[in-house]
């Protein structure tokens, strides 16, 4: 066969088929929604380059908890959120908190701590206001917010300032509840009920209203309740919230992350919150976990995502035993998924003030983005004393009150080799 007479396989063949293909992909762009993707330039594989205790942050709720001049104030808590309020000021919700006194060292058994009595109350929630340099300066009257009915109790979580409505100037707080009912083990702290969102008025922080958002009394086996609000991250049109199960069975040591959209300024809208239920957005699918298999990967019951550069990073306490005292981390190019990892971890510091380190706990690492910046990111994490028995435990936390406090560390992320 002559050149002459050779079959066309240049141009002429290659447009028509290369037409097709770009059609076709075309379709499949606009039929796949744009937070399902994973084709974002800037998304990648991202880990903790670095990171370092936050000693200025720890200690100025260190110094603000042991301020022995004021007497009915936050002495100690865990569940640690924080937001940045519209006039520079910061918020920072806590679940169960000691009020009263701290008095100065040695404790009554002798030891060089600084000290709470044993009958010192203890209130299910609080929030402290700081300057706008982020010194704490003063606690709202607490609880903040009430227990919906006896033996159940409300824990803040993740917070945000948003429209009052969409497209409304003007600002509100929306705060995600936990709903829990008190039980007995393994449920020593609280049977799962509930998601809510309270709505607080700028500037004077006070509550308005609290509505129901999941309702979860109808899921039978506790262990499949998920409560969301653990943390949310904006991206476009949408606030994110993320939530979980309690893993109390020692056969799941990890539990299921899951995760809800809401349009930005509709929060408190019970009708307008999405879940994902594996393939696709709805108001009523029946959701989906996004990471956790149970064994090697999966969160705690309170974990923590950040956007950096396209990229969701997920930081949670490590599934099995590490999880006492090591922070491991995830990333995906979507909130819903695949998540990649767990990726490298790094080691919560644990007090070393007396308190043995076997008796001592890290969870609920949260990050705080008003205390970052220039590429560093700042994480808290709480500590308390392990014991299954609530009464023994806070005996011990009342003896030593550094124990019962947020303790931070600021780390760099960087793209993962």
């Amino acid at each position: 066969m002559s050149v002459r007479e050779r079959p066309a396989t240049g141009p002429r063949r290659i447009w028509p088929v290369l037409l097709l293909v770009l059609a076709c992909a075309a379709v499949l762009l606009i039929a796949l929604p744009e937070d399902d993707r994973e084709g974002d330039a800037a998304c990648g594989p991202r880990t903790v380059a670095s990171w370092a205790a936050d000693d200025r942050a720890t200690g100025e709720f260190a110094r603000y908890g042991d301020d022995a001049a004021r007497t009915d104030d936050w002495t100690g808590g865990d569940g640690t959120h924080s937001v940045r309020l519209p006039d520079g000021r910061l918020l920072w919700l806590f679940s169960d908190t000691f009020l009263g006194q701290v008095h100065a060292p040695p404790n009554p058994a002798g030891q060089p701590h600084t000290w709470r009595d044993a009958n010192t109350p203890m209130v299910r929630n609080s929030a402290v206001v700081t300057s706008r340099s982020g010194a704490p300066r003063r606690t709202l009257a607490a609880p903040l917010f009430p227990d919906p009915a006896p033996q159940q109790w409300r824990w803040p979580v993740a917070a945000r300032v948003e429209p009052r409505s969409p497209g409304a100037d003007e600002r509100v707080v929306r705060v995600l509840l936990w709903n829990r009912m008190a039980s007995q083990g393994p449920w020593i702290y609280g049977v799962p009920v509930a998601t809510e969102v309270a709505t607080l008025a700028l500037p004077d922080l006070r509550v308005e209203s609290i509505v129901k958002v999941s309702d979860q009394r109808s899921v039978g086996d506790p262990e499949k309740r998920v409560l969301y609000g653990t943390t949310t991250v904006d991206d476009a049109d949408w606030t994110y919230v993320f939530g979980g199960t309690d893993a109390q069975a020692t056969s799941r040591p990890s539990s299921h992350a899951y995760v809800a959209r809401v349009p930005h300024g509709r929060l408190a809208e019970t009708a307008a919150w999405e879940y994902w239920d594996g393939e696709e957005w709805g108001p009523d699918v029946t959701p989906r976990p996004v990471l956790g298999d149970g064994r090697r990967t999966g969160v705690g019951s309170a974990f923590t995502v950040v956007r950096e550069e396209g990229t969701y990073v997920l930081f949670t306490m490590a599934a099995g035993t590490e999880g006492l005292t090591t922070v491991t981390s995830y990333w995906s190019c979507s909130p819903t998924g695949p998540w990649h990892g767990p990726a490298k971890a790094f080691e919560a510091p644990l007090p070393k003030d007396g308190a043995p380190r076997q008796e001592t706990a890290a969870y609920n690492p949260q990050a705080h983005p008003a205390l970052g910046g220039d590429g560093r990111l700042v994480l808290s994490y709480d500590v308390n004393w392990l014991n299954a028995t609530p009464a023994n435990a806070q005996a011990n936390i009342s003896r030593n009150v550094s124990l019962y406090r947020p303790r931070f560390v600021s780390l760099r992320l960087a793209a993962a080799r």
